[in-house]
């Protein structure tokens, strides 16, 4: 099976294949790969007559058949894209289509936020056909620190461990939104730049000071001036952070440390390369380690789902959001 640098590179050489099923819970991959497929199967002049996009909901797939053994014209190529594949349930139609394509056909098969199951017949006609299948795969947490480093190194640009930590934490593992933000960056800062908290703060909006990693790093130190500095500050500025998502935020730090107290792990460079996490994390787990024993993680881990569940309404009373976060930190540092 093809990884995603093999099909990039085979498209940019403009070597096709006949089928592209590309499935799977992450939409990045399936999307750049549908993408560059359009901007190279295809000249700009050509696309009108030769190029066509359907969606799976309520489609025809009778005339899509149609249209897939149509032939190109004036164009070496036609180029066919199946958007929201995963809204169709029956198949049936064109499987033999696809255990036996037509070779100046480029089907494109997008099958977007779930993986496709690879026991029906359509993914085996693919198969059959020699066609490409590609899963794209969420991230792990761990594993979306070495994706933005490769991402800005491909375009000549660094970021510091620091700046890297709190755009992941600030945005997730969404890698369209990770990849929209990091272009910003590399528009408006020069090549060759190490990217800083500075930088993210000004061009993406998000606070150094004043963000979610920044809590649970306050709370990991026990430090809970800061922790109450950074609440309030949330409290002014309700669209920088919502409790439902600091609260699992938190949870995140503390069921790390409950893992790490029952790891054999005896430095930083050790955790960092247990848990694939970059060095400033790791030391600061550590750190977090000394302060916080298995008996209070216990605790605090069970006062985060109550917590959790006051968030959301249940058995809340008449408290804030900060208010309940002030609660919160204050019975998790003492």
């Amino acid at each position: 099976m093809l990884n995603v640098k093999d099909i990039i590179k085979s498209i940019q050489n403009k070597e096709f294949n006949a089928i592209y099923l590309l499935h799977g819970e992450e939409p990045y991959y399936i999307d750049k790969i549908t993408a560059l497929i359009q901007e190279n199967a295809l000249e700009e002049q050509e696309r009108d007559f030769n190029q066509t996009v359907v969606y799976g909901k309520d489609l025809d797939l009778i005339a899509l058949l149609g249209q897939l053994k149509q032939y190109p014209m004036m164009a070496e190529r036609q180029l066919v894209i199946l958007k929201e594949a995963q809204d169709i349930k029956d198949w049936t139609a064109i499987e033999p289509y696809l255990s036996n394509p037509v070779a100046t056909t480029v089907f494109v098969i997008c099958h977007k936020h779930k993986k496709a199951d690879t026991r029906k017949k359509y993914v085996k006609a693919n198969q059959q056909s020699k066609g490409i299948l590609f899963e794209s795969k969420k991230l792990y947490e761990n594993q979306l620190d070495g994706w933005v480093n490769s991402f800005l190194k491909q375009k000549d640009f660094y970021i510091s461990p620091k700046a890297s930590t709190l755009l992941i934490e600030a945005i997730g593992s969404d890698l369209s939104r990770l990849a929209a933000e990091l272009e910003k960056l590399t528009i408006v800062l020069q090549k060759g730049t190490t990217i800083n908290e500075i930088h993210i703060e000004e061009n993406i909006g998000i606070s150094k000071d004043y963000n979610p990693f920044e809590l649970a790093n306050a709370i990991a130190k026990r430090d809970i001036e800061k922790s109450f500095k950074i609440i309030s500050y949330f409290e002014k500025n309700p669209k920088a952070a919502h409790i439902t998502m600091l609260i699992p935020n938190i949870y995140n730090l503390f069921e790390r440390l409950m893992k790490i107290h029952f790891m054999n792990i005896r430095d930083a460079n050790q955790l960092q390369s247990a848990l694939k996490v970059n060095f400033y994390v790791a030391k600061e787990m550590m750190q977090a380690m000394q302060i916080y024993k298995p008996k209070k993680i216990a605790a605090n881990i069970s006062l985060l789902h109550e917590y959790d569940l006051k968030s959301k309404g249940v058995n809340r009373g008449s408290a804030s959001d900060a208010d309940l976060l002030r609660e919160l930190v204050y019975q998790l540092t003492h």
